[in-house]
């Protein structure tokens, strides 16, 4: 069954990062050096299965109400001294192996990764977290702590393949998705599209993706406004699909020469391009295509891609970007189903801890998802493992004190099932970028 290989697959990942722990703790060769009863390898299975109750009754379930268990005071040591990388190899390390699992891999040409960022708020204290996590204005007097998540997401696997964890203060998107995209190993056989919003569309982002040899599918700034594509000439009608042939350059001088039918951009001290330096006769060129298409009577919208025309046209290409919007969901259920937005801690390491554990509590419950046989028989509508459910049961199967054959876990989401409603839309709530953090001590016991 699949789920016993997943769960095999976790606890060797698991095991695989601990076996080296001195790499990822801050006193190597003292810390985690004695054999206590909490074990890097327990330490990071509870934070994986933990849910949005309070750490002591989170404890007594992991533990099965062992009168034996560990203190709160015993599990903050450990934690202390254990680095959020940590956290975040058994991520990686749990994401590639969890590829080796596939039952009936389909063969595809392109692998389709979303890229977006969202804000997570926690409370804490000076004392505890530097300024650069503090946010003062707006909703709050007394002020809050944020960490900015960048998220590199497989639209058809449904899974994160990536993050990069930022302070509030110290949030670069478009370094970001650089830095995610010069260290994403793609598939031997196939090619990596990756799609981003408008908050990602530039030249350097454009930049590293080329040089990696894959695609992008950006979202910019309509050719009325001054954005990216504001100053190119464009055909008379309203919708368009061009190819344009830029030359970056990081100097005025005039003795830089431009080819024939190149447009010339300059790219200032204040925006960053990392394969000119500022102020060197160096050019960069770059082609891509604008597309513009109408999304209602008086409104377009432009895409920028590097894709070739001829296997992707524009009704191909308003696919691909509207498939991003499963990022933005996937954010949703990782946030209220798995339980992001219920931290157990006031220290930034901590938070962070809690964020890697939980991209792998959502991985492992979209796998399990997938692999779910679903009978639609003859009803009224198709139906779907219901995801909250599906978490909750993966939370407690994936406990390392949970034996692996105890849980028929595929029989018990065969069961648990919604029906698909298409077409459903709902206003965007205005609040929606901030929610205010939960305090520690309001939890459901």
């Amino acid at each position: 069954m699949f789920h016993l290989k997943l769960k095999d697959t976790l606890k060797h990942s698991i095991a695989t990062v601990t076996s080296h722990m001195d790499s990822f703790v801050y006193n190597p060769g003292r810390d985690y050096s004695r054999i206590r009863k909490l074990s890097p390898d327990h330490v990071i299975s509870f934070l994986i299965s933990q849910g949005a109750s309070s750490t002591k009754c989170e404890f007594l379930d992991f533990f099965q109400m062992s009168e034996d268990l560990p203190s709160i005071s015993a599990l903050n040591q450990r934690r202390s001294q254990m680095m959020p990388e940590a956290l975040e190899a058994v991520f990686h390390e749990f994401t590639s192996s969890s590829e080796k699992l596939e039952l009936s891999k389909q063969e595809q040409q392109y692998q389709y990764i979303a890229a977006d960022g969202s804000t997570t708020s926690f409370f804490s204290f000076s004392k505890y977290s530097s300024d650069d996590y503090f946010i003062s204005e707006g909703h709050s007097a007394s002020g809050f702590y944020s960490i900015h998540i960048n998220a590199f997401y497989d639209i058809n696997k449904r899974i994160y393949t990536d993050a990069i964890l930022q302070s509030a203060h110290k949030k670069d998107e478009f370094l970001a998705f650089c830095q995610l995209v010069d260290r994403h190993i793609p598939h031997p056989d196939q090619r990596t599209i990756f799609i981003g919003d408008r908050g990602y569309c530039s030249y350097n982002n454009m930049a590293h993706v080329i040089e990696k040899e894959q695609y992008f599918v950006f979202r910019t700034k309509d050719i009325t406004s001054k954005g990216l594509i504001g100053n190119f000439v464009f055909p008379d009608s309203d919708t368009f699909d061009i190819t344009v042939d830029v030359t970056l350059t990081r100097s005025h001088r005039k003795s830089i020469k431009i080819k024939d039918g190149f447009y010339r951009r300059y790219v200032d001290q204040a925006a960053s391009f990392d394969y000119i330096k500022y102020g060197s006769e160096d050019t960069y060129d770059l082609t891509f295509r604008i597309v513009r298409f109408p999304i209602s009577e008086d409104t377009y919208e432009c895409l920028v891609t590097n894709l070739p025309e001829k296997n992707f046209p524009v009704e191909k290409l308003k696919e691909i970007y509207n498939s991003r919007w499963g990022i933005e969901s996937s954010f949703r259920k990782l946030k209220y189903t798995i339980g992001l937005s219920h931290y157990h801690s006031y220290k930034p390491d901590f938070i962070k801890q809690e964020i890697w554990a939980k991209f792998i509590a959502y991985n492992a419950t979209e796998l399990l998802v997938a692999h779910t046989v679903v009978v639609h028989g003859k009803r009224k509508y198709s139906y779907k493992v219901n995801f909250t459910l599906a978490a909750h049961i993966c939370r407690i199967y994936l406990r390392l004190h949970t034996e692996t054959d105890s849980i028929n876990v595929m029989a018990l989401l065969q069961k648990e099932l919604v029906p698909i409603r298409c077409d459903r839309q709902f206003p965007r709530l205005k609040t929606a970028h901030f929610r205010k953090p939960k305090y520690l001590i309001y939890r459901v016991s």
